[in-house]
């Protein structure tokens, strides 16, 4: 089921939303301060292609929050609107229910990516 969710996740919007985490991923990696963000973004861009079958943990410390907080600022609210916006439209019908709740996983994601890990 999930290989099925993932295909059609993908064809039909999963590719414009990891599109999305490519461009923070490219834009961060920039500058040198910035490409451990980067690289965060790009695990998270996979994520963002195929995600049925993967579970986010979230943990972390300090760092973790502080570098939240500044993605947060910078790049984590256009991209968990996005994933908002597209969420509550696919729950509007009972077939979308799923894949809107993928685009609620993926949201939360957006506003705290680091000290998250996936599974």
């Amino acid at each position: 089921m999930s290989c099925l969710g993932n295909l059609l996740w993908f064809i039909f919007g999963g590719f414009v939303g990891g599109l999305g985490w490519l461009l923070a991923g490219c834009l961060w990696c920039i500058t040198i301060i910035g490409a451990p963000i980067g690289i965060q973004c790009f695990k998270f861009a996979a994520m963002s292609f195929f995600p049925f079958g993967k579970e986010i943990q979230y943990g972390g410390g300090t760092v973790s929050l502080v570098v939240n907080i500044i993605w947060i600022l910078i790049s984590g609210i256009p991209l968990a609107l996005h994933h908002l916006a597209w969420g509550c439209l696919f729950c509007v019908t009972v077939i979308g229910i799923p894949f809107g709740m993928q685009h609620f996983k993926l949201a939360k994601l957006a506003l705290m990516p680091f000290g998250a890990s996936i599974v």
